[in-house]
């Protein structure tokens, strides 16, 4: 048996030194290996980008924006202003009875859209108490008239008796010649007429007729309804003429064609109503006929009146078509003309009042611009645009005074010659 002595413990460590030491550099190789892989990929890397031959450098091309133009011409403009109303009757009234009595008959077309052409009748009242009221005041007038005969043969026979005591007429009394008698006979046959005219007045209003041309929206009777004295009958309205009022802001007075408020219109402004329907467009014309005067103190707007003759289509020959009360239109008024107009596209005014030019050597620049009116599309100005600058039409991103622009079309037309020069060669 050996014996685990310190010389012997000291031998057997000496003898496994090497082997450990062995064993720890097999373990570190493993763990650098993968490290020195990555170096040698990265130094391959290098060293072929370093002699690989570089790309060849090309110019960098900046556009200039390219921009649609057009040219702007003075011209004369005649302004129209944008309005819009309801179509209301020029005339409405409401029948009322003058008379009492029964209704005893009404017109087939007394119902409300009925049409009455002016003096036709509408309905009929009882009228029998009527004709004899009037019998009775031609009675009371023949009566009448008696009695002045027989007063005119006194006193013509009282101037005879007077005469033959010599004396002249102007001496004699009046009671002598029976003047007064004369007087009160006169006045009877006076106040008989009166009588007679005020029954026939009264027995012509049994019969309710058409004022004018009319249209009926409503009815109060019917046959066999009593009615009274200043008993509502019906409402109607005329059909000769139709009206709408139309607004104009206080801006676009000074665009109007219009006298003093106490003048006559010497020429009528013509005035397009129209409206939509379905995709449909319907087109009327009118004139202005009165402006009222007044503006409105809640909208501080003035009104003028449109008139549209014959709206129902129903006095003239002509077909066109019918307006009907109470349709909403829109209108656009002719106005003034102006001459040395310029009509700006809405799109190309910027700020207000800012325009974009662009000379003949293709280079920006801002202008300024007093607008004197606008509407949906233009802004109308009287300032001159310079003829050798052309309105930018483009948006620009970024607009700097003098940049350079290209025009669009023009770069097509100096190829297209340019082909033709090399065809032509």
């Amino acid at each position: 048996m050996v014996e685990n002595t310190p010389e012997t413990q000291s031998s057997t460590q000496q003898a496994e030194a090497p082997k450990h030491k062995a064993r720890r550099m097999v373990q570190l190789r493993y763990v650098l290996a993968p490290f020195a892989i990555i170096f040698a990929a990265i130094f391959v890397l290098v060293i072929l980008s370093v002699l690989a031959p570089k790309p060849a450098k090309k110019p960098v091309e900046i556009k200039s924006p390219l921009v649609s133009v057009m040219k702007l011409t003075p011209k004369e403009v005649t302004f129209d202003i944008q309005s819009q109303g309801s179509v209301i009757p020029r005339t409405k009234t409401t029948l009322i009875s003058e008379v009492s009595g029964v209704v005893t008959r009404v017109s087939d077309k007394f119902q409300v859209g009925g049409f009455f052409a002016k003096g036709e009748e509408l309905l009929t009242i009882d009228d029998i108490s009527y004709q004899v009221a009037l019998l009775r005041a031609q009675a009371q007038l023949e009566s009448a008239q008696a009695v002045l005969i027989e007063e005119q043969a006194r006193s013509k026979q009282a101037e005879e008796e007077w005469l033959l005591t010599g004396k002249s007429l102007e001496q004699a009394p009046i009671l002598a010649l029976r003047l007064p008698q004369l007087k009160k006979a006169q006045a009877g046959v006076l106040a008989a007429q009166a009588d007679l005219r005020e029954a026939k007045i009264k027995l012509e209003r049994t019969k309710i007729t058409a004022p004018y041309d009319a249209m009926l929206t409503a009815k109060q009777v019917d046959v066999g309804q009593y009615v009274t004295m200043g008993a509502s009958l019906a409402n109607t309205f005329a059909v000769d003429y139709a009206e709408v009022r139309l607004p104009v802001k206080q801006r676009d007075l000074a665009f109007l064609n219009f006298s003093r408020i106490h003048q006559a219109i010497e020429q009528e402004p013509s005035v397009d109503l129209f409206y939509e329907v379905d995709g449909k467009k319907h087109l009327w014309e009118a004139k202005i006929t009165r402006y009222e005067g007044v503006v409105d103190s809640n909208s501080r707007v003035h009104y003028f009146v449109a008139q549209i003759v014959d709206p129902y289509s129903i006095l003239s020959e002509s077909e066109h078509d019918e307006i009907r009360i109470g349709t909403f239109v829109n209108a656009r008024v002719t106005g003034k003309s102006m001459a040395n107009v310029t009509a700006i596209p809405l799109s190309a005014i910027y700020s207000g009042d800012t325009v974009y030019l662009v000379d003949d050597n293709n280079r920006l620049f801002f202008h300024k611009v007093n607008i004197l009116r606008s509407d949906a599309n233009f802004a109308y100005s009287l300032n001159e645009i310079p003829a050798d600058k052309r309105l930018i039409l483009t948006k620009l991103a970024t607009p700097v005074q003098n940049m350079k622009l290209r025009i669009d079309g023009e770069q097509v037309k100096a190829a297209e010659t340019l082909i033709e020069q090399s065809s032509d060669e």
